[in-house]
């Protein structure tokens, strides 16, 4: 087992957002300088970012064609803007999921708040090309995990994908396991993963996971499907 931590990671962003990317596939993004400490990620599963909109910040309208993009708030609320499903609020522990498919999408997201926020964005490259441009949200349910992303093509809950991601809300002593390979970022509290102690802002990867809640946490699982 693995971890990266974000305190290890190279600040960036752009216009109105401060971020840390944790994952860079580096079929994507390219060959990476010896300082960028970022992972590859796994599957379709090419990107994770954990930002913060300055008070009042902003992305910019800009576009996004053939990848799926996930946005998740941690801590505060988003405005979206844009071709899917304008005008929609993003609250605390809601996703949403814009599928860029063969169409495209432009989108422009706003802190509408005094104070900084957090949001988790993640990037999955669709297994179909050409696909419809569609969107999906999500609120998170206490004490079990909410799948967010994978699944069958006929699916209506998930959009479809090998690749699996699951948000988990976890109250202290909850527990859980998976045999398969695995990534996993922590996004709130203290846990024991593989009796390993890892904090808000851990990212790990392994093989086989063990999880139990030191107190209230929450934790983002992505892994492959294959069957």
């Amino acid at each position: 087992m693995e971890i990266l931590q974000k305190k290890d990671i190279i600040r960036g962003g752009f216009a109105g957002i401060r971020e840390s990317p944790m994952i860079k596939e580096s079929r994507v993004f390219g060959k990476k300088p010896t300082q960028d400490l970022s992972w590859d990620g796994i599957g379709s599963f090419v990107y994770l970012s954990d930002a913060n909109f300055i008070p009042k910040g902003e992305t910019g309208m800009h576009p996004h064609r053939e990848i799926d993009v996930i946005s998740f708030m941690v801590k505060g609320r988003v405005l979206h803007e844009g071709t899917l499903e304008h005008g929609k609020i993003l609250d605390e522990n809601e996703i949403q999921i814009q599928r860029g498919g063969g169409e495209g999408f432009y989108h422009n997201e706003i802190n509408p708040d005094s104070i900084e926020n957090r949001m988790i964005q993640m990037w999955c490259i669709p297994e179909i090309t050409g696909q419809k441009s569609d969107y999906k949200k999500y609120s998170l349910k206490k004490n079990s995990f909410t799948k967010i992303y994978g699944g069958e093509e006929n699916s209506d809950d998930t959009f479809n994908s090998h690749t699996h991601i699951e948000i988990g809300v976890f109250s202290k002593g909850n527990q859980f396991s998976i045999e398969q390979q695995f990534l996993a970022y922590i996004t709130k509290g203290i846990a024991n993963v593989n009796h390993e102690q890892v904090q808000d802002g851990d990212f790990i990867r392994g093989k086989g996971l063990h999880f139990e809640a030191i107190e209230d946490s929450q934790i983002i699982v992505i892994y492959e499907k294959t069957e």
